[in-house]
């Protein structure tokens, strides 16, 4: 006294036909609901989203125009004609006498002659700190007080103005 179950057929279309059904039935709602969590998601965070992307583009912008904007500087050769303060600059010339009552005029002291000789000799501020035994500060503080006393701006400006006043040779 068993129960009869009805027989079912595996191999028919109409069962091949339900199992493809359900497959794509079955896909196209994973499909739904992962769309409906990517806008859920999208619409949840759309700020950070666009606010993210901006920063990302233009630090790309920021990136590319840097590279394209900025050329690499061209290396500068520097040839060093050391001036001797004090000493004749050939051997048929007169030995240098520098002018006491300009240097007086101008308020230049010893050492900023000093300085600006060792300047005029093409010593860099760390050559010179180096050499006269202060710190770079001092040798600044020194040459920015000579560059005012002769009113120049730059280092070659105030050797020729050196030059010119008989503060140098």
């Amino acid at each position: 006294m068993g129960v009869n179950y009805p027989k079912i057929d595996y191999s028919s279309k109409s069962m091949k036909r339900h199992v493809l059904m359900y497959g794509l039935i079955g896909g196209i709602l994973i499909t739904v609901l992962q769309w409906t969590q990517y806008r859920f998601l999208v619409i949840e965070h759309s700020i950070e989203i666009y606010v993210g992307l901006t920063a990302a583009i233009f630090a790309g912008l920021g990136l590319w125009l840097g590279l394209r904007l900025t050329k690499p500087r061209p290396k500068i050769e520097t040839k060093e004609a050391p001036i001797f303060v004090g000493e004749p600059l050939a051997p048929n010339s007169q030995t240098f006498v520098l002018n006491e009552q300009q240097q007086e005029d101008l308020g230049i002291t010893p050492r900023e002659l000093e300085v600006l000789g060792l300047i005029a000799q093409g010593m860099s501020n760390s050559e010179i700190a180096g050499k006269l035994f202060v710190s770079e500060n001092t040798v600044k503080t020194h040459c920015s007080r000579v560059f005012d006393k002769l009113g120049a701006k730059r280092r070659t400006q105030a050797v020729q103005l050196g030059k010119e006043f008989g503060l140098l040779p």
